[in-house]
This record gives structure tokens, sequence and C-alpha cells, in this order.
């Protein structure tokens, strides 16, 4: 099974989600693609409060009328509110409506998230016309137990606010987690600056050989790379090192 995936790397208007959601509906016109992924909290930027940048689901309406508009699976994160809690929540909405989402499971305490935020402990796998997606965010890069291949997914999507200082920690640790799991990995960033914190994009998609298809380093702009699953599949029979993985158990 072949797929399209466009990646979305663009300055964020910091927390206009007015002005954020109609320049990504603007850009989605000239995107035809299977799945689009934009970065996290992209209609907002990242805020340490949550409370002042809480989706109260026009976001997430807004993301299933792009879905059905455009007959694609959009991907990005929000901050969302919960009985009381708040969440970094990722969302993958399909053109029915049907959502499947993901909290964000390491929350950066050294910034304050895990202060602030709760963190999700639920790993998602998500099936979407024939390839299975594994839904990570930012920080979640950083820990490879927790995106191990368990024979369950084709390619891992990591929706990030990466700052710049780091940004060769972020190229080096997307391509580690696509050689070990031997899966493709996309990892979409923002460029710009927000007060305090400064990105220099780099989003990229990688393949299960860790090969760049795509490294759109700081420029704005879509990149639609193919990927195909059966490819996948056949390079994971013929060189199969899962075999010998070390067995474990998440704490």
């Amino acid at each position: 099974m072949k797929q399209r995936i466009a990646i979305v790397q663009r300055d964020i208007i910091w927390r206009d989600v007015e002005a954020n959601l109609k320049a990504l509906e603007e850009i989605f016109y000239n995107i035809e693609a299977d799945v689009i992924v934009l970065s996290e909290m992209f209609q907002t930027g990242f805020a340490v409060e949550p409370k002042e940048i809480a989706d109260n689901g026009t976001t997430l309406r807004w993301m299933q009328l792009m879905a059905q508009k455009f007959d694609t699976a959009i991907v990005g994160s929000v901050a969302t509110s919960v009985e009381g809690r708040y969440y970094n929540r990722l969302y993958f909405v399909m053109p029915d409506g049907e959502v499947e989402s993901y909290d964000k499971h390491h929350l950066f305490s050294i910034g304050g998230e895990a202060e602030r935020y709760t963190a999700g402990n639920e790993r998602k796998v998500v099936h979407w016309r024939g390839i299975d997606y594994l839904l990570e965010i930012c920080y979640d890069l950083r820990f490879p137990v927790w995106s191990r291949w368990r024979g369950d997914y084709d390619a891992i999507i990591y929706s990030a606010l990466w700052p710049k200082p780091r940004r060769e920690v972020w190229r080096t640790l997307l391509r580690a987690r696509a050689i070990e799991n031997q899966a493709y990995v996309i990892g979409v960033n923002r460029t710009g600056v927000e007060p305090g914190l400064e990105y220099s994009g780099d989003s990229a998609i990688i393949d299960y050989r860790g090969c760049t298809m795509v490294d759109m380093a700081s420029s704005e702009g879509v990149e639609i790379v193919e990927i195909d699953s059966e490819a996948l599949g056949a390079f994971r029979a013929k060189f199969n090192v899962g075999r010998d993985a070390d067995s474990f158990n998440i704490g």
C-alpha cells in the first residue's frame, strides 16, 4: 500500500487561532495527499499555561471540516481540557469525521509542562487506508522504549515544537528511531519565534533504512513524499533485526 504524506512547516502566529487556521486552509488547497501532518500546537504556538490556549472544540471541528473538504487525514496537536485536567493531545482526523487521539506521554518537565499538563499513558496506533501510524509528540522522540516497534506500525508521526538550540538532537533522533524500528519516521516542526524560543524547522521524512526522503531545513512550505508499506515489509523480512530484539515491559 502506498500513501502520499504531506508535511507542513510554517511560522505560527502567536496565540491567534483564527489567523493560523485561515492560513492553513489556504495552504491545503494546493495539497493532494492521504495524510497532512502539522506541528505540535499548530494553531497557537506553545504556552506553558494551558488554560491560556486550551481548545474549546473550535480547532477539532475545523480539522474535521478540512479532512472532509480535502479528503485527507489531518494530524496535529492542541492543548485541550477534560474534566479540569489539561492534555497535550495529538488528533488524527479522518474525512468521515472519525477522530483518533494520543495524549503526550513524556511531558517536558524541564520547561514546566509536567506541572501543568497531565501525561497520557495509552500508546496509540492508527490504521488509515492500509497503513498503520504510531502517534507521538515532540519530547517523546527522546525515549526509544515508548516508540519501539512491536510488530504493529509502519510509520511514526512526531508532531513537535523543537527549539533551534537542540536542532541536531532532533535531526539525529529522527534517524535513530527510523533505523532501530525499521519504520518510516515523519517529523514536523515549526519555524520562527515565539516568546523566549526560536525554531529552525528541520521537518523531515526518513525511510526505514534511515535514509532522508525529504528535509525541509528552515524553509516554510509543504513537502509531499510517497511511502510504501509493501517495500517496508519486504525490507523487514529480508533484514529482520526484530527477531534479535530484547524483550521489555514498560513501567
